[in-house]
């Protein structure tokens, strides 16, 4: 909120010139920000920088056409027309004082058979050898550097700091960075529209043109958040899901609509088409833009710390705080500390058995232990050809995990085969594949490689890479398969913490009977309860999607099946996922064992796992039985799958169905069985467990490319509810004051011409104290809202019934519910209530224990 004060005061101070200037806020990272929003940046420095979006907003009238957000074509039409207006912005204002300052660079880029597929600046026309030595990702940085330089918000300083980066880098140097595009999803969408939307009203309120607040840049909104698994192993499951999804969401759904058509350079995706990371690997990242015949790579920052997924594909991207986000659509530039970049080698393939999953909660592991918060971190090494272009985009996509700020592959033979495979043409990829060459930012590994330089370095060989999973409460607490019975009572026996749960000896083996729909049933400690098959991380990789598929096969045939009260969940992350699995004919397998299809987006990876059935749930509360879910995420932190799951492991799909089947986190794959089959003769997991080239067979025979074409041609038709929402055509959005989604917020009511000016902190006392560990889920959870706490009380009081609270995600839009639900975290540790876990704090001076917003404002009442 003090931020957004801030942005709001700052709109006050520019708009006395008929501007607008947001930048100034665009280093304080939203509580959701990744580690490398956290960049120390000169708040005064920005500030006069962003003077030129001052000019804009007098001068510029956005040219891009108006939309339909029904059109396939709008993306590619967007990527055309709505850039060139920044660029040539941009060019006004460099000419008007001089010439660009690298125009001797540009350079034409031909086609092969005559031509010219467009003109770009050119790193090897600067002769300078330092450039050689650059990491790709860098190299990335500085071509931006060089084509937005105006020596005003953009200068020839800041260009030499990237070309120094050796010497540079150590020194913790700020630089500009201008994205090529923002991407959205809904939970973090919803609030940057309501901004900017309030803005507009701002704008109008102070005598400006409203329409003057639109994005500069293209930005892609994708609706996955929402889904929610209410409705699980039915083969119903998707349509009811949605409509329950509509029900709740309708009015939120209804504004991102209004938002498509009200803002310029804006791209909705309507629910039920996917996860916004998925969607932007298959279809939204461009590899290299082509805008009004200018060449340059395409980039992107998100509002989700998982947008490193595209730097799997060769596209620079990474997760940001909503204001950074805001910022960047309006034009400005991002200002970053030049980071260092870590090598890691890459060297053999992996061994038969062994998973991406495996290999990314590997590398997660190393990473952490390493140390790469605010770095870059660079793959390459002979080993980067055993790997796809999917299980790319597994490792970078946990980027967030390890702690860096990219996990960058950069574009080689691999990336062009699956741009080709995923339905971009044949000239895209030919223009795609020439620039990068021309510009020296493609790897060939069948030519001598030049040393790059590397700020530290890391190496694996792929064959020492061991089946794995992760828990039970942070992704990179990675466990060896073999030693996962021996882990697990461990942590039973470890006192409270990251690894553990102090149950004592004599109830470790506590047996909780009860009846699930009229069938006996049991729990103990370390039953699993919920399995799904969920989340970008895993979904987005047919090798082991369609490896789940092949086990359920496996253990079908061998006469094993999953226990029906066990939560067994599927959320393919795009249409194209469901069309595989059912060319394979594996599908049917999988919905045998419980994994129907439930949806398209996010689910349980993100806290929508739905409630358990009313049996479990009891058995689990009334015994204190600490529960497990096994999930193929992203992320297991307390509290965030589920409430009543305190023991959460991150898996690969096949294991999440082998686990699943077990019933039990607490076995030996290696030593006990798995079940018994029908002919009565033990089941282990050697014998469902699928080699590498049965996978590799049914990949091949399975993932076509009109599968991903005939997919994204329709993904902005939407759906018969997404059409029916009637929304006005209007510049201002009509708020309704009884809104518990969508709340006008107070940032920019009652502004002036000129702010109000700074005024000090004092007498102020501690709220929390915090040890290691804090992560946004603490910070800003996403998922359910307890009934007894400030939030539930809140909508209570306006008439909303418990039923229908949805999430703390999903209510993002109203500041008066996020404010409630800050540190709401039922699993937040805070030390001033001595060893009582949940979200509360003693109030300081009174000495009395409150909820965190409740202490707050008794603080604040006491400033007042």
């Amino acid at each position: 909120m003090y931020c957004r004060a801030r942005f709001a005061s700052r709109l006050a101070s520019t708009t006395a010139a008929a501007s607008f200037s947001p930048s100034a806020c665009s280093r304080v990272s939203s509580p959701i920000a990744s580690p490398s929003s956290a960049s120390s940046v000169s708040f005064w420095n920005q500030r006069y920088r962003s003077l030129s979006f001052s000019y804009s907003l007098r001068s510029l009238r956005c040219s891009a056409p108006r939309l339909h957000w029904r059109s396939p074509e709008s993306l590619r039409v967007l990527a055309r027309t709505s850039v060139p207006v920044v660029e040539r912005f941009h060019r006004r204002i460099a000419t008007t004082a001089s010439e660009h300052p690298f125009k001797g660079v540009m350079t034409s880029l031909p086609k092969p058979g005559g031509g010219e597929f467009g003109k770009f600046y050119s790193l090897p026309a600067l002769n300078d050898p330092r450039i050689d030595r650059l990491p790709y990702s860098i190299r990335i940085l500085l071509e931006s550097a060089i084509r937005n330089c105006d020596n005003f918000q953009v200068t020839k300083d800041d260009v030499e700091k990237i070309i120094d980066w050796e010497n540079t880098s150590p020194k913790q140097v700020e630089i500009p960075f201008k994205p090529a595009r923002v991407l959205l999803q809904d939970f973090t969408g919803v609030p940057a529209v309501v901004d900017l939307a309030s803005m507009r009203d701002a704008m109008k309120n102070l005598g400006n043109d409203p329409k003057k607040i639109n994005p500069l840049v293209p930005v892609d909104l994708v609706i996955d958040h929402s889904v929610q698994v209410d409705v699980a192993r039915s083969e119903n499951a998707v349509q009811e899901n949605m409509e329950l999804e509509f029900k709740r969401n309708k009015e939120r759904f209804a504004f991102l609509k209004w938002g498509s058509s009200a803002f310029h350079n804006m791209l909705v995706v309507p629910p039920g088409s996917g996860i916004v990371h998925q969607v932007n690997l298959e279809y939204l990242g461009r590899v290299v833009f082509n805008s009004d015949g200018m060449l340059y790579p395409d980039s992107v920052v998100g509002t989700d710390s998982h947008t490193t997924m595209i730097d799997g594909l060769g596209v620079a991207g990474w997760g940001v705080g909503g204001i950074e986000a805001e910022a960047a659509m309006l034009g400005q530039p991002m200002s970053m500390v030049l980071p260092g970049v870590v090598g890691f080698k890459l060297a053999g393939k992996l061994r038969d058995g062994v998973t991406a999953t495996d290999l990314v909660l590997t590398v997660t592991q190393m990473l952490r232990k390493h140390g790469v918060v605010g770095k870059f971190v660079e793959f390459y090494g002979e080993g980067m050809g055993e790997l796809s272009l999917a299980d790319r985009a597994t490792i970078a996509n946990m980027s967030p995990e390890y702690g860096a700020t990219m996990g960058f592959f950069p574009v080689d033979h691999v990336t062009l085969q699956y741009l080709k495979l995923t339905g971009r043409s044949d000239e895209t990829v030919s223009m795609i594949e020439a620039y990068l060459r021309a510009n020296k930012m493609f790897v060939d590994y069948d030519e001598p490689q030049q040393e790059r330089a590397y700020s530290s370095y890391l190496q694996l060989d792929l064959a020492e890479v061991e089946p794995c999973i992760s828990g039970p409460k942070r992704p990179h607490d990675r466990v060896p398969l073999k030693e996962m019975k021996a882990d697990w009572h461990a942590c039973l026996d470890n006192n409270v913490g990251f690894k553990g749960f102090a149950v004592p000896k004599e109830e470790q083996n506590k047996v909780a009977k009860f009846t699930f729909h009229g069938l006996p049933a049991e729990l103990r400690h370390g039953s699993v309860v919920i399995a799904a098959i969920t989340s970008c991380t895993n979904t987005s990789n047919p090798s082991v999607m369609l490896g789940a598929g092949l086990v359920a096969k496996k253990a079908y045939e061998l006469g094993l099946e999953v226990k029906p009260w066990i939560k067994t969940s599927l959320a393919p992350g795009s249409g194209v996922v469901t069309k595989y699995l059912l060319q394979s004919g594996l599908q049917k397998y999988l919905n045998q064992q419980g994994f129907n299809i439930v949806g398209y987006g996010c689910t349980t990876c993100i806290g929508n796992s739905g409630e358990l059935d009313e049996s479990v749930a009891s058995a689990i509360s009334e015994n204190d039985i600490i529960a497990a879910a096994v999930l193929s995420g992203n992320r297991n932190f307390e509290g965030r799958v589920h409430p009543l799951t305190r023991a959460n492991y991150l898996a690969s799909p096949p294991l999440v169905v082998a686990y699943a089947l077990a019933g039990t986190v607490d076995i030996d794959f290696e030593k006990e069985p798995i079940g018994t089959g029908k002919s009565g003769k033990s089941i282990y997991f050697k014998d469902i467990w699928p080699s590498n080239d049965e996978i590799a067979q049914v990949v091949q025979s399975s993932v076509l490319p009109d599968m991903f074409k005939s997919t994204y041609e329709a993904i902005t038709k939407g759906n018969l509810m997404w059409n029916q929402l009637s929304v006005p055509a209007s510049t201002l959005y009509s708020w309704d004051p009884n809104s518990t989604y969508i709340h006008e917020p107070p940032y920019f009511k009652n502004m002036t011409v000129e702010p109000p000016g700074p005024h000090g902190v004092k007498d102020a006392y501690c709220l929390l104290n915090f040890g290691d560990s804090i992560t946004t889920d603490h910070i800003s959870p996403a998922g359910s809202i307890q009934k007894d706490s400030p939030a539930a009380k809140f909508l209570l009081e306006r008439g909303v019934d418990k039923k229908d609270f949805n999430s703390y995600g999903s209510r993002r839009g109203n500041d008066e519910v996020m404010a409630r639900g800050t540190f709401a975290n039922i699993r937040i540790v805070n030390k001033l209530l001595k060893g009582e876990v949940g979200p509360k704090t003693i109030h300081v001076p009174t000495g009395e224990k409150l909820y965190v917003y409740d202490a707050a404002m008794v603080s604040f009442n006491f400033a007042i």
